[in-house]
């Protein structure tokens, strides 16, 4: 156990966990916070009335989105512009096959992550609509194949104003690309009817791509589509597992038992005598697996309900002539189904993760600019976000008064990654167009006096580069807690016993053995992976070592 004199602890500590807390800078989001509870109502979170916009959404939806610019800033000395590793080496795609007579792009359980965040360079991580738009458009235009695309739902992850511009922008997404079938997942409808029906709706009610056998918007979506291209008929509906309809409290949604639904949607899809009948099942596996054997028409199964990475073979399932493909999770792999013969007879497949090999578009960073700015018109308070107190009642000041008495540990500060990690998001050294200061899934972990999982500021914390000029950068109070109680009592400006005092300083230190769990609040699995493997901490730590007051 590391022995840190009592008279160094608290600045050192200060900057310890402090740096930690980002050796770089991340998101969470499309990375995506903690679960919300099952509800369209309130968050847990204490959230302000939202207050009106300059504009409204809708005509923030509609205005032609502000083209970003292309002029590349000047490189900063973030982990991802300095440490970017080679790119992966582009790997045979498809090897072995024929062109298919058509081809099935399956996706789902996006999640909220419409991009990676980029925080421990792109390259290192997976998923995104920019590389999902690049291969589809690459199977399409460069492989000539004819494409039909399915999308087992679950868009985004939270709730509230946010997750529903989330929703809009990966409509747009999907529009643009598209997509012929979607279903829904529970946390697409926990969001406002209004705003999902708005989304998905169609000028053409026979050709809205939304739909499920047993969840229906308003009793106006439908339960299932027709699709024929290149000579084949394919019959696509989708089910809403039971097991999730708990995670859905919103009684504008209209519900039915999974099996009921398919029972109803079965008849009219086997009149429709197609060559290949799809079940997009936002549930379970083992739900998933039941519904093929209930009915073993469905051919082909697109669950939603699997962990991690999907199977890299599809799935027989017992009893049946069904196989089942698993989207995974985050949006990061997309399968493809080849198919093959006069009547579907044979299907091929392939699990293709959406990596760095597949160049970002212009079209979807426009979208993505587009949702920036919109949650820059809106503010924090346009988004329904309100500062909260922290647990402990008290202030932040910031970092600069830290290092007023923990000046060797701030020297250290100043040299790292975590200093300039508000910078990185209004100056991104990747997808540069892009500012993502107004993001709060991305500013939570970038900024001074935010709670991470949350994604809301405490008071006193970060506001804006404008009005807490002092609380930028991943400070000493990232990991210390909030110390203007402590500076006031150590200026003499509280009138407190020397063992209130030395409360306070011990209260402030954050001992190395338990400072791990504190960093990893940002340098999660997702924005960080190389800070997980055993016994990294140790080279994070010499990063960024410090010990308390000179």
């Amino acid at each position: 156990m590391l022995t840190i004199p009592v008279r160094t602890l608290p600045a050192t500590l200060v900057l310890l966990a402090l740096t930690f807390a980002l050796v770089i800078g991340c998101q969470k989001t499309e990375t995506g916070g903690p679960e919300a509870p099952p509800t369209s109502v309130a968050s847990p979170v204490d959230v302000a009335a939202p207050k009106a916009p300059d504009k409204s959404p809708q005509a923030m939806k509609e205005e032609t989105p502000q083209t970003p610019s292309l002029e590349k800033p000047a490189a900063t000395d973030s982990p991802a512009a300095s440490n970017d590793p080679p790119p992966l080496p582009a790997r045979e795609l498809f090897a072995g096959w024929t062109k298919p007579r058509l081809a099935l792009f399956l996706t789902g359980e996006q999640h909220g992550y419409i991009e990676p965040c980029g925080c421990t360079g792109l390259t290192n991580q997976k998923g995104g609509l920019n590389r999902r738009f690049t291969f589809l458009k690459q199977l399409r235009e460069e492989r000539g194949w004819d494409v039909v695309a399915l999308d087992a739902g679950n868009q985004v992850r939270r709730f509230g104003r946010q997750a529903e511009i989330k929703f809009q922008t990966t409509a747009n997404a999907i529009k643009q690309m598209n997509y012929d079938a979607i279903t829904f997942g529970p946390d697409d409808l926990r969001l406002s009817v209004d705003e999902v029906f708005v989304a998905v709706a169609d000028v053409n009610p026979d050709k809205m791509r939304y739909f499920a056998a047993n969840a229906s918007l308003l009793g106006a979506t439908p339960r299932y589509r027709i699709l024929e291209k290149d000579g084949l008929k394919i019959g696509v509906t989708g089910v809403f597992g039971d097991s999730r309809r708990g995670q859905v409290a919103n009684d504008e949604v209209e519900f039915q038992p999974a099996l009921e639904g398919l029972a109803m949607v079965w008849p009219e899809l086997e009149a429709a005598k197609c060559d290949l009948y799809v079940l997009l099942a936002s549930a379970s596996l083992e739900e998933s697996r039941e519904y093929a054997r209930k009915f073993p028409g469905f051919r082909l199964i697109v669950s939603a309900g699997g962990a991690g990475e999907p199977t890299l073979e599809m799935e027989k399932i017992e009893g049946t002539d069904s196989q089942m493909v698993q989207v995974g999770v985050k949006g990061m792999f997309a399968g493809v189904v080849g198919i093959y013969g006069d009547h579907a007879e044979e299907l091929k497949y392939e699990r293709v993760p959406l990596d760095a090999r597949f160049p970002d578009s212009d079209e979807m960073m426009t979208l993505l600019a587009n949702y920036q700015q919109q949650l820059e018109a809106l503010g924090w308070g346009g988004l329904g976000i309100k500062p909260i107190e922290h647990p402990t009642g008290r202030q932040f000041v910031g970092s600069q008064v830290c290092g007023e008495c923990h000046t060797t540990a701030m020297e250290i500060w100043e040299k790292t990654p975590h200093a300039h990690a508000t910078e990185t998001l209004v100056h991104p050294p990747e997808r540069f167009e892009v500012a993502r200061n107004f993001d709060p899934e991305c500013i939570a972990c970038h900024a001074v006096g935010w709670n991470q999982s949350q994604y809301v500021p405490y008071k006193s914390g970060y506001l804006s580069l404008e009005e807490t000029p002092l609380m930028t950068g991943v400070g000493c109070e990232n990991c210390h807690g909030p110390g203007a109680e402590h500076v006031a009592a150590e200026q003499g400006e509280l009138m407190l016993s020397d063992e209130q005092i030395a409360e306070l300083r011990q209260s402030m230190q954050l001992p190395l053995e338990t400072a791990r769990q504190t960093c990893i609040k940002c340098h999660d699995i997702d924005n960080s992976p190389d800070f997980h493997p055993a016994d990294t901490f140790d080279s994070y730590w010499e990063q960024i070592e410090h010990y308390g007051v000179d």
